[in-house]
């Protein structure tokens, strides 16, 4: 049997095919997909695992602080080592992770929290590598038809998650979504596998800036910890005050560590770039609105009786409406320039958060109100997502495009952690707090739920906070017009 060098083709002469491109899109969705549907599932798990709501929501969120943390790491090494090497390193993590998973017995959460945090890493690996190898292996309307299909295997993916993972909890058992997504990472495994090794030709082989990984590291942790696991340990404990100090002291080493650097893995001196910075911190704090659905879909199911299957057909406008307006985003793009769609956007997704927020209403108005919330809000996420891209990305030196885009992506998964977290803290806190509600008088229907249903109202109106936050920040910093290569 031939050896594996002397049948695949070299770097120089391969062309990307369909089944390459499946194999990635394969890998992308063990994260946007299979790893994701804990947003819907979280109450499902938590019952079934017999854990505190500390720890579920502490594992719902850990995944993308992982990927977060460690993508910018991950995309370095994709290029100094193969961008083929660390997607079948991200793919055995994200099997791994799933298997732990999967055999997480009831009253522990030490399965579950490894599992979550494995996938996590296997999501750092994949993203930039996969999408890496797009660029270096197709090439014009391939690769924009390549990159497509990524894009829909990530977008398409977080907006299926919810459903996807409510039919099979509702049906087969939530373990199930894991073992599926074990068999669909081995499917991805053996499409790549063949593919020519990758690597960047710039990639320097400088010392890598482990004290600022590691301060970085800690101080997210720290604070996650601090925000997941604050209601349950006292905000004012001996523990949960020491982890803001830790945060603190972490922080404030790393930035020193990083503006000291000349290798940092963070290049700070992008911040100094007003419009990568605006586009930027907008990214974050849309992608902390995906605290919306964890608390709006354990709402309906807690307090409405929806399983998690009906929960999540809650969702299915958002789904339909982000995959069908991100080409209408792109459009606004080229005629009107990032600024207005941006904000177009945040808008649109400020007013759907708002209309999920209304929890005071009669369970069946509620559910129509979230339903056209979450239509909306994919609605506005389309809008936003490719002019904010372009914003960052055509703002920045070549040189340092990859870092740049690196940071973007590592805003994304930090986005969402901690938007996750500190959306249900602040729902499960209040939830479990004593006394009456304020303005209990506007809510209709049951009286026995209203402090459940006035600590959502609340968790959700957080969202709306940080879309409003976005808006202040595109207007600030995104410059009007249209790109300068419309120009």
């Amino acid at each position: 049997m031939a050896s594996l060098n002397q049948t695949q083709p070299t770097t120089a002469s391969y062309q990307g095919t369909d089944m390459l491109i499946l194999g990635i899109v394969l890998a992308v969705i063990t994260f946007w997909l299979f790893a994701q549907t804990t947003l819907n599932i979280a109450p499902v798990m938590q019952q079934d695992l017999n854990i505190s709501h500390e720890l579920n929501n502490l594992a719902v969120s850990i995944t993308a602080l992982f990927s977060g943390i460690f993508i910018v790491v991950a995309g370095g090494l994709a290029d100094r080592l193969g961008r083929v090497k660390l997607t079948y390193v991200g793919l055995l993590l994200s099997v791994i992770g799933s298997f732990l998973i999967i055999i997480s017995p009831s009253g522990t959460a030490v399965f579950l929290l490894t599992g979550r945090i494995l996938q996590g890493l296997s999501a750092a690996c994949i993203m930039p590598s996969t999408l890496a190898l797009m660029k270096a292996y197709y090439d014009g309307k391939a690769r924009q038809r390549a990159l497509s299909f990524w894009s829909i295997g990530s977008w398409g993916g977080s907006g299926l998650c919810s459903l996807f993972g409510g039919l099979v909890a509702s049906t087969i058992g939530w373990r199930w979504i894991f073992v599926m997504s074990i068999v669909v990472a081995i499917i991805s495994y053996l499409l790549i596998r063949g593919t020519p090794e990758s690597r960047s030709s710039a990639a320097e082989d400088k010392a890598f800036d482990w004290p600022g990984l590691i301060a970085f590291i800690i101080a997210m942790l720290a604070i996650n910890i601090v925000v997941g696991q604050g209601s349950g340990l006292g905000w004012l404990s001996p523990a949960v005050l020491i982890g803001i100090a830790v945060f603190i002291i972490a922080t404030i080493i790393f930035l020193r560590i990083e503006k000291r650097s000349e290798n940092g893995f963070v290049d700070l001196s992008l911040f100094n770039n007003q419009t990568f910075s605006g586009a930027t911190l907008s990214n974050f704090l849309l992608n902390g609105a995906a605290g919306t659905l964890l608390v709006s879909l354990a709402l309906v199911q807690a307090e409405a009786g929806l399983s998690s299957l009906q929960s999540g057909l809650i969702t299915v406008g958002y789904l339909i409406a982000v995959l069908s307006t991100i080409r209408v985003g792109e459009k606004l793009l080229q005629k009107l320039g990032p600024r207005k769609p941006m904000l177009y956007g945040c808008f649109i997704t400020g007013v759907g958060i708002l209309l999920t927020s209304l929890t005071f209403l009669l369970a069946q108005q509620y559910i129509i109100a979230s339903f056209i919330g979450f239509t909306l809000f994919g609605i506005g996420l389309g809008f936003y997502a490719t002019p904010s891209t372009d914003a960052a990305l055509s703002n920045v030196p070549g040189n340092k495009a990859g870092s740049a885009s690196g940071i973007y992506k590592m805003a994304s998964s930090l986005g969402a952690a901690f938007g996750v977290a500190i959306s249900a803290a602040i729902y499960y806190g209040l939830s479990e707090m004593e006394g009456v509600t304020p303005l209990a008088e506007l809510f209709l229907g049951r009286t026995d739920n209203i402090n459940i249903r006035f600590a959502a109202g609340i968790g959700l109106l957080f969202n709306v906070f940080m879309i409003v936050v976005a808006i202040v920040a595109i207007f600030k910093t995104i410059p009007k017009g249209k790109p300068k290569e419309a120009i």
